[in-house]
């Protein structure tokens, strides 16, 4: 994936994972894809109604959202470590979150499940961004644009877990690399 190009949803800081996929959603098989849809369409369902303000993440019964990108403060995916956070934001259609920070076990589930590109800014951004802004995430350049405002970010470098993602997850890394068979 070199090139996302979409909106952007737009979040504060300390996005738990209660607010990402709700226990009461945890219910549902990840291995039956009619049952593993729904954690697109509960995705952000947690979210305190001043912070979804007037536009959905989701629409109605939709499982997919509008939405392809997530700018995000600092804290990402805080709260219990569970997997199932970054999966439900990749069934919601989500390629990438960047976030000044993320809790740790957030970033390695996203990374390791090969779920969703999650990247790292050094500076605030998510006050530059509404939700609904026309973005361009330039994954090989790590450069992300916010085209509505006319206005250019450079992402931190993926570093040790770039080859990771780029394989779609650690299982497929491994693979690829004769680590297992």
């Amino acid at each position: 994936m070199k090139l996302i190009k979409g909106k952007a949803y737009v979040l504060g800081d300390n996005i738990d994972t209660d607010q990402i996929i709700p226990a009461i959603h945890l219910v549902y098989k990840t291995n039956d894809p009619e049952e593993s849809k729904l954690y697109g369409k509960y995705a952000l369902s947690g979210l305190p109604e001043e912070v979804k303000g007037d536009k959905p993440f989701i629409k109605g019964d939709e499982c997919v959202s509008d939405y392809v990108v997530i700018v995000t403060g600092k804290n990402f995916g805080c709260g219990s470590s569970r997997e199932h956070a970054p999966l439900a934001l990749e069934k919601a259609g989500i390629k990438a979150v960047i976030a000044e920070s993320y809790a740790r076990i957030f970033y390695r589930n996203a990374v390791d499940g090969g779920f969703l590109v999650p990247y790292e800014i050094c500076q605030k951004i998510n006050d530059k961004f509404n939700t609904d802004d026309e973005i361009e995430l330039d994954t090989e350049k790590g450069v992300l644009k916010n085209i509505t405002k006319g206005m250019e970010f450079n992402l931190c470098d993926l570093g040790d877990v770039k080859d990771i993602v780029n394989a779609g997850g650690v299982f497929n890394y491994a693979k690829a690399n004769n680590m297992i068979k």
